[in-house]
C-alpha cells in the first residue's frame, strides 16, 4: 500500500523542504521529495501546510495512560505505550524503576514478547537501578537498592537481547566495572541519583557511563562544604565534553533558564528530551490512585508538597517547552528524535525522515501539537 503525505513543510537532516511530499510503502519511507504532485495509486494525505517531522524517540518513561510499566503486565505495557504514541512517541524504551531481579526478568519477558510483534514501537528496555546510592534514592525506591553483583547482572544481560540502557550511581562499589561490562555489550550506561564530583564523573565516563539521567534533578550542583566551594555533578558533567545529557523539559522539573543553559553548553547532539513520565501522563486525574501523590500545576507532587514525584509530560510537550525556552524548532525536534535515536543505536532506521527508514512520521500544527502520526507506516488512532 502506498501513502503520500503532501502539502507540508518537511523536516529532513538537510533542513526544511517546502511543499514537498513523503511517500510511504508499507512500513518504510519510499521517498522524501520536494515535489508534491499526486502519485497515481497512492492514498493521499494533505498536511495543509503543517509540519511533517520524524516521530519522537521516547527513551525514558515509566508509564502513561494510567498504567506503570512496573505493573509487569502486557496490558500495562500496551496501554502506556499507546498513550505516548498519541503524543508523537513512535518509538519507546519502557523504563522499569528500581526493581528486584525477579521483577526485572518479568519485565524482560513482556518486553521481548511485544518487541517480536510486527511493527512494534517498543525497541528495548531501560532499567533504572537497583544499583543506586541510598543517600540520593532511598526514599523513592523503598529498600530495593543494592550494590552491583557481577553474576547477577551478567546472567541477566546474557539471557536477553532487550536491555538497551541501564542507569546507576557511579559511587556505588562495583559501578565502574558494571559500566565497563555494559559498554562491552553495547548497552547505554547512564549516571543518576549521584553526588559524584569531577574526578569520579571523569572516571565514570572513561569506564563507560557516557550518558547522564535526570540531569540537574538527580544530582547536586555547585555547593559549599565548610569554608570551601566544590563543583557538583552538574558542573562535572558539563566539563566532560562528550558526556550526553537528558532534560525533563516538562516546564516543571527545570525552569526555562536552565533548559537554555543546558542546551547552550551541551548542544543539540548531546542533549535528549525525556518525559520521565509516570502512569498519570496522558491520563485523566480520576486515574490517580496513589494516596501519596497529587497532580497540581501540571506535575506530580507528594501530598505534603515537599517534593516533585514525577512528570506527566508527553514528548510533544517537551518540544513545545524547549521552543518556548528559545530553542529553534528544528533543534528541539532533533533532541526529541535524532539525538535519542543515535544514543540508543537505532538511528539507522529511526529519528529522521529519509529514504528506506521506518515510516515513523508526525504532522504538527503551528503550535507543535500532534495532528496525525504514523508508526511504522500505520496511522495511530485516537489523535
Amino acid at each position: 500500500m502506498l501513502t503520500q503525505i503532501i502539502n507540508g513543510k518537511i523536516f529532513t537532516p538537510q533542513g526544511w523542504i517546502e511543499d514537498g511530499s513523503v511517500l510511504i510503502r508499507d512500513h518504510q519511507i519510499l521517498e522524501v521529495t520536494n515535489c508534491d504532485l499526486a502519485l497515481i495509486g497512492a492514498e493521499q494525505v494533505d498536511a495543509r501546510g503543517m509540519f511533517i517531522v520524524p516521530g519522537y524517540v521516547c527513551m525514558h518513561a515509566h508509564g502513561g495512560g494510567g498504567h506503570d510499566f512496573t505493573e509487569l503486565t502486557e496490558e500495562a505495557f500496551r496501554k502506556a505505550v499507546k498513550a505516548h504514541q498519541k503524543h508523537g512517541a513512535t518509538s519507546i524504551f519502557p523504563t522499569l524503576s528500581s526493581s528486584s531481579f525477579d521483577e526485572i526478568r518479568q519485565g524482560v519477558a513482556i518486553c521481548e514478547k511485544l518487541m517480536a510483534e510486527e511493527g512494534s514501537p517498543i525497541l528495548g528496555l531501560h532499567l533504572e537501578g537497583p544499583y543506586l546510592t541510598p543517600k540520593r534514592a532511598s526514599d523513592q525506591f523503598g529498600g530495593k537498592l543494592c550494590e552491583p553483583n557481577v553474576e547477577e547482572y551478567t546472567s541477566l544481560v546474557e539471557s536477553t537481547h532487550c536491555i538497551k540502557r541501564w542507569d546507576a550511581s557511579p559511587e556505588v562499589p562495583g559501578a565502574l566495572d558494571f559500566a565497563r561490562y555494559l559498554k562491552s555489550k553495547g548497552i547505554l550506561a547512564a549516571i543518576t541519583y549521584t553526588e559524584a564530583e569531577y574526578p569520579l564523573v571523569k572516571k565514570a565516563f572513561e569506564a563507560g557511563f557516557t550518558h547522564t539521567s535526570h540531569f540537574y534533578n538527580g544530582m547536586p550542583g555547585f555547593h559549599k562544604c565548610r569554608e570551601y566551594k566544590y563543583e557538583g555533578t552538574v558542573e562535572s558533567v558539563y566539563l566532560v565534553d562528550d558526556m550526553t545529557i537528558e532534560l525533563i523539559a516538562d516546564g516543571k522539573h527545570l525552569p526555562s533558564t536552565i533548559l537554555q543553559l543546558a542546551y547552550k553548553v551541551k548542544g543539540t547532539e548531546r542533549t535528549c528530551l525525556v518525559t520521565d513520565a509516570l502512569a498519570y501522563a496522558a491520563a485523566g486525574e480520576e486515574e490517580v490512585n496513589d494516596p501519596n501523590i497529587i497532580i497540581e500545576d501540571g506535575v506530580c507532587k507528594t501530598k505534603d508538597h515537599e517534593h516533585l514525584a514525577g512528570s506527566i509530560a508527553t514528548m510533544d510537550v517537551l518540544v513545545q517547552n524547549m521552543v518556548k525556552a528559545g530553542v529553534q524548532v528544528e533543534n528541539a525536534l532533533r533532541m526529541a528524535s535524532e539525538t535519542p535515536a543515535r544514543l540508543m543505536n537505532v538511528y539507522d532506521r529511526k529519528g529522521s525522515l529519509e529514504k528506506d527508514k521506518d515510516a515513523d512520521i508526525l504532522i504538527l500544527d503551528s503550535k507543535l501539537n500532534v495532528r496525525a502520526a504514523w508508526d511504522m507506516g500505520q496511522l495511530v488512532e485516537g489523535i
